[in-house]
């Protein structure tokens, strides 16, 4: 199978992960950065006035996977936050935001950061039991 088609699985990904086929371009989004390494994109339901997504191409399911052979993709990630975030208008602050299994409430089993941020401070964003 070629690696050039769209629907192909490129080398370190998941054929059937969302997250993996955004980054390869088989499902729309609206794309902000990518480069080699990662792709970064609008949440498709914002819970901020700036809402997006830094996401790596490789497919790493979470914190739990991404040991210390991932620390130039982790560091990069947390490298373009924060000129991302000022791009998107959160020029006074942002939250950056990695969910973590199920108790930590991740919804796609592919390791991504939420950036969070806009004009007036964001809640605490904890819900307590």
């Amino acid at each position: 199978m070629s690696t050039s088609t769209g629907s192909a699985a490129a080398a370190g990904q998941k054929a059937d992960c969302l997250f993996c086929r955004i980054a390869r371009g088989e499902i729309a989004s609206r794309k902000i950065y990518e480069d080699d390494d990662i792709v970064a994109f609008h949440d498709i339901n914002p819970a901020a006035p700036v809402h997006f997504l830094i996401v790596p191409r490789v497919h790493v399911e979470n914190l739990y996977d991404a040991d210390l052979k991932y620390q130039a993709l982790l560091g990069r990630m947390l490298g373009v936050a924060g000129q991302l975030a000022r791009e998107q208008g959160a020029n006074d602050g942002f939250r950056l935001v990695i969910n973590n299994g199920r108790v930590g409430r991740q919804e796609v089993y592919h390791l991504h950061a939420h950036v969070l941020g806009g004009p007036s401070p964001l809640g605490s964003g904890f819900n307590r039991l």
